[in-house]
């Protein structure tokens, strides 16, 4: 018990070095442009703009590095992920920003690890793209689900898996009415316009996220019911299911307003998020 005892002290430890600490305010850069991205692709269909398009997390990675940097955007991209995928595991684990040991604390401990995961698949599909092995960009929502459905049971995993996809949306509402990150960052550093912006722009891409989040998992509840993975609809499909809705435009400009807001706020924590050298 006091190995393990010890070689938990050691991990927390090295979890606050400084050089993890900046990669992982890195990682809060990239995340935050690639939402950024998607939000500003999709608003490009909503104002009927050239080139506008739906895409996911990973399409906005495919995006980003389309230039003669690619490579280098890659580097930075693969490097700062894996920090912030880290950081992920790290929250769930020692609970860095004291979400508790209740039933919600739980949730949000859950939560941290689920966008662990996500996260750490960007990076394996951005060294892909490194090797020259990356298949298409295409829907990996579909993609999985479409592999789920192949095995015995597929259906009903696939319909919780929508639950789940809807109970997150709802707890994405629920974030966003009570803001409860903002004990994240650190407010003594901050001015009050720069606390109420951060917080501002919180709120609204955690809402935009949450709608989206719903429609993904009606859709997968509807696929698992089915039986069918042509019903499944990953963030470029939800984005372009609000476009064909009665004021679709309108709707599907909000959303995408919400998406880049929440790639502003990435970028505020970047720079002012606790992380474990500053988190008692």
């Amino acid at each position: 018990m006091a190995t393990f005892q010890a070689g938990r002290h050691a991990v927390k430890r090295a979890s606050a070095n400084s050089l993890l600490e900046l990669l992982e305010r890195v990682g809060y850069l990239v995340r935050g442009a690639l939402y950024a991205v998607m939000g500003l692709l999709a608003l490009g269909i909503a104002l009927k703009v050239t080139g506008g398009q739906t895409t996911d997390l990973s399409g906005s990675l495919v995006f980003l590095v389309s230039n003669p940097l690619g490579k280098l955007v890659l580097v930075v991209v693969a490097i700062g992920l894996a920090a912030y995928s880290l950081w992920g595991f790290t929250r769930a684990l020692y609970d860095p920003l004291h979400r508790g040991r209740g039933v919600g604390g739980y949730a949000a401990r859950l939560g941290f690890v689920t966008s662990a995961v996500s996260y750490a698949a960007i990076v394996f599909f951005a060294l892909q793209i490194l090797l020259g092995s990356a298949g298409s960009s295409g829907d990996s929502t579909r993609k999985t689900i479409a592999t789920i459905l192949t095995h015995p049971g597929g259906g009903w995993l696939t319909a919780i898996i929508g639950l789940v996809a809807i109970v997150v949306g709802l707890g994405q509402f629920l974030e966003a009415y009570r803001a409860t990150f903002k004990e994240d960052l650190k407010g003594a550093e901050m001015s009050a316009s720069e606390s109420d912006i951060a917080i501002g722009l919180g709120r609204f891409g955690m809402f935009a996220r949450g709608v989206i989040f719903l429609v993904i998992g009606w859709f997968l509840v509807q696929a698992g019911l089915h039986h069918d993975a042509g019903q499944v609809q990953g963030f470029g499909g939800a984005f372009l299911f609000l476009l064909g809705q009665p004021f679709g435009r309108v709707v599907l400009g909000i959303i995408a307003l919400g998406f880049v807001a929440l790639g502003l706020h990435s970028f505020a924590c970047a720079r002012w998020i606790r992380l474990m050298g500053n988190s008692a």
